[in-house]
């Protein structure tokens, strides 16, 4: 069977050999890290959109789409830039835990102050725990 140009026959039917045909598929690699930086990054963003629509607050909508967009972009660098996406999530999770966990600590409020807290240290853990298997 001929697909317009000799030799591009489909199969080598006396071998018993077969050509694939078609698109290939690139399985995208999803860790764990991957994942947890991604879901991050979403309730970061989602977290400053709640904020401004409940108290018109601009700096949260600003924060929250920065931080959130930093972390969505320090998970897709994870897997062809492992080092700079990890070095970035760290950091970024730093910067959030550095800002909510006092927060916490001086409101004793659960939201957004207590997710965020929670959320960022568990950041920085796993992007050490990341690093330190690479």
């Amino acid at each position: 069977m001929h697909l317009g140009k000799p030799g591009s026959e489909i199969g080598n039917r006396v071998a018993g050999q077969c050509r694939a045909v078609g698109l290939r598929v690139r399985y995208l690699k999803m860790d764990a890290t991957k994942i947890y930086f991604i879901v991050f990054g979403a309730l970061t963003i989602i977290g400053g959109i709640i904020g401004y629509v409940k108290a018109g607050s601009v700096p949260s909508i600003i924060a929250g789409a920065i931080t959130g967009l930093l972390l969505l972009i320090a998970a897709f660098l994870l897997t062809d830039h492992r080092t700079v996406g990890l070095a970035t999530a760290f950091i970024v999770s730093l910067l959030l835990a550095a800002q909510f966990v006092p927060k916490l600590i001086r409101t004793g409020k659960v939201m957004p102050a207590g997710m965020m807290s929670i959320l960022s240290v568990i950041g920085i853990v796993v992007a050490i725990v990341a690093w330190l298997k690479k």
